[in-house]
């Protein structure tokens, strides 16, 4: 009997992208052994990688490969070498909104996970992460500010006006609001719900179809905030929250802000995810939450942690391999239990060590087997 067999367009992209995707290939590998399947890598180019290649950040043939794959991994995209450019063919731009809009990925997950032995590393008073956190950051990602419709600059009276649209339809928020209850059905059973109401009509359209979707899913307690104090009470009691459902120009900022509590952007993982097929695996592209990082690009000192942890959420959403992304999960916990630490985590702590990017990983891999 073959193996299964799943097909991946891997876009490593700029900066650290390509070294951080060395590592999660090298994990990938090690699971397929490990668990009987097979990955096809398809490897193409997007960002400011394209762009001195091709004239374009979104090369015909990269997308013509996402399509033919079942899962995009996506490492990172930008750098100051491309800022200059005109807006809509940056990198980030030009990229990652339209494979959003291509694709429908409507939902981005955003674990904010803090290990117990890593509260070291986060910026905020010890007593507010003791024992670690975890928080699952629910952004939608494919309607509000950042595609709402007028978006442009004009001149009126003589001087220049910026205008971005906050659009929101009733079936937009209460598609998110779904996959926000289930998520947190699944875990801690508490949906926390980020708007600006009491200013905001969008806010209002929000709260109003949330508290709709609700009554479905009684055995999830259901509040609100504001995203001031939202951002506020993240910093407090971060330990009290479990699922955060926000907008998508909210869940941006929110999720960096999470980020950075649990330690370094380095760490964390992100899925984002369209429909789901009968079988309830999505098709989605998975990528850190950091940047390109170009000021430590070459250096092999960057953090692989989070683009490894996105490779095991796409064995777990879009192929259905849980043991496997189980495993990956165990393995990187237990590397930064073991205290390997990357530069971005590195507190000199007793009884940690410091390694390379591919330190790291061969700590991961020692886990996985």
């Amino acid at each position: 009997m073959s193996a299964q067999s799943f097909q991946i367009a891997v876009l490593a992209g700029d900066g650290i992208g390509p070294e951080v995707m060395a590592q999660a290939r090298r994990v990938l590998d090690a699971v397929a052994g490990k668990f009987g399947v097979a990955f096809a890598y398809d490897e193409q180019l997007v960002g400011g990688a394209a762009i001195d290649a091709t004239g374009g950040p979104l090369p015909e043939a990269t997308l013509k490969a996402c399509e033919a794959a079942d899962a995009i991994l996506f490492g990172s995209v930008g750098g100051p070498k491309w800022e200059s450019l005109p807006p809509d063919i940056q990198p980030e731009r030009g990229a990652l909104l339209p494979l959003r809009k291509h694709f429908g990925l409507f939902a981005n997950l955003r674990p904010s996970v803090c290990f117990p032995s890593l509260t070291a590393a986060s910026p905020v008073r010890p007593d507010l992460v003791e024992g670690g956190f975890d928080v699952l950051c629910v952004r939608e990602l494919t309607g509000g500010i950042y595609f709402g419709s007028p978006k442009e600059i004009r001149e009126e009276n003589g001087e220049k006006v910026a205008i971005d649209t906050m659009v929101y339809r009733e079936s937009e928020v209460e598609r998110i609001a779904h996959v926000a209850f289930k998520a947190a059905a699944g875990r801690g059973g508490r949906l926390t719900s980020i708007d600006k109401a009491n200013v905001l009509r969008n806010g209002l359209l929000w709260r109003e179809v949330v508290e709709r979707v609700a009554e479905g899913y009684p055995d999830v307690k259901l509040d609100h905030l504001y995203v001031d104090n939202a951002a506020m009470q993240l910093i407090r009691r971060p330990r009290e929250f479990d699922v955060v459902l926000a907008p998508n120009l909210f869940g941006d900022i929110l999720s960096d802000e999470m980020a950075m509590i649990a330690g370094s952007l380095g760490m964390l993982a992100s899925a984002s995810l369209g429909g789901q097929n009968e079988a309830g695996l999505y098709f989605g592209m998975y990528e850190p939450s950091g940047g390109s990082a170009p000021d430590i690009a070459g250096q092999g000192i960057a953090n692989p942690c989070a683009q490894i942890l996105s490779a095991a959420m796409m064995l777990r959403y879009s192929f259905g391999l849980t043991e496997a992304a189980d495993a990956i999960d165990a393995a990187v916990r237990g590397a930064i239990d073991g205290g390997a630490r990357t530069g971005d985590i590195f507190t000199g702590t007793e009884g940690t060590h410091r390694v390379d990017t591919a330190g790291m990983g061969e700590a991961i891999l020692a886990g996985l087997e």
